[in-house]
Order: structure tokens, then sequence, then C-alpha cells
């Protein structure tokens, strides 16, 4: 009796599965150093990328969004918002930029679509459809390895080394990402949440995804 209670526990914390996600999102309840949602992908090379996401979240501290760490690297691809007032930190292949003076209030949705490409090391945000200027970061080395990819907590080492200082608190919804940079176009496809091409490496309506701690999947409140 005693080990099924320990497997059904174990179950219920940390559970993987391909779902349609569609008008879901999850729930981020506690500032922990465990509780995380790990994304699963066959892709191993990412000469480019953009990641789109929505978030709501009353925190006024670092907290991270997304993270993507290989063997070698821990911040191989890191979306961290900053707690300075209006400040997004980008991280490539242990590179950073800041993008600045950007309006993202607590307590309200956002979207937010990041994009790199190795070939000229310049990295654009799109917060709530608007765009930034573009920053370098990083050229010519694409993302190799075997990822492992975490939504709400900041990999300091891979697989782990969370800190519950940058833990993320809220809801994280329409997680999506590419293997190329969408065209200005297809952003605002996804903003408005019309007609755009779903991620090619993650997709939120087929997320092949795995919760770690108490982390809940509910309707998507706008």
């Amino acid at each position: 009796m005693e080990k099924l209670l320990v497997f059904m526990v174990m179950l219920a914390s940390c559970y993987a599965e391909t779902q349609d996600l569609s008008g879901k999102a999850f729930v981020f309840q506690s500032e922990t150093a465990t509780d995380h949602v790990k994304l699963m992908t066959s892709k191993t090379n990412l000469s480019a990328l953009t990641v789109c996401l929505r978030f709501k979240t009353a925190l006024t501290r670092n907290y991270a969004l997304f993270s993507l760490a290989t063997p070698a690297i821990s911040n191989d691809f890191l979306l961290f918002k900053n707690k300075e007032e209006g400040v997004v930190k980008v991280h490539v292949r242990d590179a950073g930029a800041d993008f600045m003076a950007l309006s993202v209030p607590p307590n309200a949705w956002h979207t937010v679509c990041t994009t790199w490409d190795s070939q000229d090391g310049t990295s654009q945000l799109w917060v709530d459809g608007k765009p930034t200027i573009k920053r370098f970061i990083h050229s010519g080395q694409p993302i190799s390895d075997k990822p492992s990819t975490v939504l709400g907590q900041d990999q300091d080492n891979y697989g782990g080394g969370f800190e519950t200082s940058q833990s993320f608190v809220g809801m994280m919804s329409r997680v999506h990402m590419w293997d190329y940079v969408l065209s200005p176009k297809e952003i605002q496809r996804y903003e408005e949440d019309s007609c755009f091409t779903p991620g090619n490496v993650f997709n939120w309506k087929a997320l092949d995804y795995e919760v770690v701690g108490n982390i809940l999947v509910e309707q998507e409140v706008m």
C-alpha cells in the first residue's frame, strides 16, 4: 500500500503527455525552486529560432519565462524578465542583450516573441505586437546538441540549478517555437491568434510536455 501511495504522488506531481492545449494555460502557483514545465522535442540543431508565448504575472522581481539549455551551455537560449522596469534580457549561447524601455505592466496579459539568427547574430523582441530595435547577441554557431527546455525557471545547469528568486508565478499559454525567424506579418498573426503557422519545434496545439510540481492546466481566462 505504501509503494502504491508513493507511485500515485509521483504521478500527480510529474507526468508527460502530448496534448492540444488550445484555450488552456499553465498556472504556476508558487515561488519555488522545483516547479516547472519541461518541453520535449527531437530537434537538436537550431541555426535560427523564434519563440512566442503569452503570460500574466503580478511579479515585479526577476523571473524566467523560457529556458533552453544544452549539456555544454546552460543559457543556450533564455528569455528573462529583469526586475528593472521595462527590461527583458535575451541570452543566446551564453551571451546576452537587454531590451529596454518596454511596457510590461503586471497583472495584465502580454504576448512576447523573440527571434534570433546565427548568420548575423541579431535578436529582436516583439512585445504585445510592437517590435524593438535589433540587438547583436551571438553569431556563427547554431544551438546544437540535445536541448533541455523549461518554462518558469532559469536553468543554471542542464535540467536544473533552479532558484526560487527567479521562478515564474502566474499564467502562461500559447507557447510556440520555430526553427527559423518568423516574418513580421507572421508574428502579427500570432499576436492576433489568427491563421498563423504553428511552431515546428514546440506547438501549443500538439505539445509534448511534462509538469513537475504544483502547476495546473486550466482554461485561459482573458
